[in-house]
Order: structure tokens, then C-alpha cells, then sequence
């Protein structure tokens, strides 16, 4: 097509080809393939030059940038899901360790609660009705400290997560927040986590 347009605009380009059409075929099988397709070395190389400029410049300008930004990306969000994982493994810790230190308070309630019983069985003879009245006081303290304990790990509890979940989430969202979106999210966290 680009020949046709050629030797429709320069004549000289006309006269040679009517000149090569009269030569006999020497060239060979190639010579006879660029006669019947009309092809133009002249053009078929500028042509290959200005493709290699082209892809040269969508690869250096656009392609490359292009493949810098998604692995930044990538690496970003990678990081994210780290992070949410670490956040999910110490969650995970603090349950645990909230868990061992109920079981633990529950042991030392248990341990006052056989001191009283076996107080109350070395003194029943004489004051059988103190013995009981102080058991009975001992375990209503203990009973109030294990509740004032767990609230006072829940509590803890509460705010390491929320501070956690804050900290995630400002990772996440790759943005400082204020200290009144900062006490949303912490308020957030602390009512999800009464609620389970």
C-alpha cells in the first residue's frame, strides 16, 4: 500500500519500478516476495526505527513508572497485612494472658476460700458463729477483688486493643488521625469488645 502511495507521488520511484517489472528475475525467491508485496526497505526500516522509539519511550515513560507504582503498592499492602496479623497474634496473647490471670485469681479465691473452711472447722467449737460470719466476709472480699481485678484487665485489656486497633488503622490508612477520630476508634473498639 505504502509502494502504491509512493509511486503514485514520485515518479522516479515509477520509472525504477516499471525498470525492475522489465529485468529479469535474478534477485530469487526473495526479490520476487518485495516485487509481489511491494515492499520498500526504505520505509520498512523507518518504520521498525519509529516502532523501537515508540516502545522505547512507552517502556522508559510510561510501562516502567507504571510497574514501580504497583510494587510499591504491592510492598504497602503487604505490610498492611503484616501488620493486621501482628495485631491479630497480640490479640490473641492478651486473650490468652487474660485468660491464665482469671484462672489464676480463681486459684488464689480458691486457696482463701479452704483457709477460711479450714478456720472456721479449728474454731467451730468456740466461736462457730464469728468463724462463719468471717468466712463468709473473706469470701465476699475475694470475691470482690477477683471482680475488681478482671474488670480492671478488661479495662486494660480494652485500651491495648483499642490503642492497637488505632495504630492499625492509621498504618492502613497511611494517614495520622486527630485526637477526636483517635477516641472514635478507640470507643469503637472498647464497645465491640464489651459486646463479645
Amino acid at each position: 500500500m505504502f509502494s502504491t502511495l509512493l509511486a503514485v507521488t514520485n515518479p522516479a520511484h515509477e520509472v525504477a519500478a516499471s525498470a525492475a517489472h522489465e529485468a529479469p528475475a535474478s534477485g530469487g525467491l526473495v526479490h520476487d516476495l518485495v516485487e509481489k508485496f511491494g515492499i520498500d526497505g526504505a520505509n520498512v526500516g523507518m518504520q521498525l526505527l519509529s516502532f523501537t522509539i515508540l516502545a522505547y519511550v512507552l517502556y522508559r515513560f510510561a510501562i516502567k513508572p507504571t510497574l514501580a507504582t504497583m510494587d510499591e503498592r504491592n510492598q504497602q499492602i503487604e505490610a498492611g497485612l503484616k501488620n493486621a496479623a501482628d495485631t491479630a497474634a497480640r490479640l490473641a496473647a492478651a486473650q490468652v494472658q487474660i485468660t491464665a490471670q482469671l484462672k489464676e485469681a480463681q486459684v488464689k479465691a480458691n486457696v482463701i476460700v479452704e483457709e477460711a473452711r479450714k478456720v472456721s472447722k479449728e474454731l467451730s467449737d468456740r466461736e462457730t458463729a464469728a468463724a462463719t460470719e468471717r468466712a463468709q466476709q473473706l469470701i465476699a472480699k475475694a470475691q470482690q477483688a477477683i471482680e475488681l481485678e478482671h474488670k480492671k484487665m478488661l479495662a486494660d485489656a480494652q485500651k491495648e486493643i483499642a490503642r492497637l486497633v488505632v495504630a492499625t488503622t492509621e498504618r492502613v490508612l497511611a494517614k495520622k488521625l486527630n485526637d477526636a477520630d483517635r477516641a472514635a476508634y478507640n470507643e469503637t473498639a472498647a464497645r465491640e469488645l464489651t459486646s463479645v
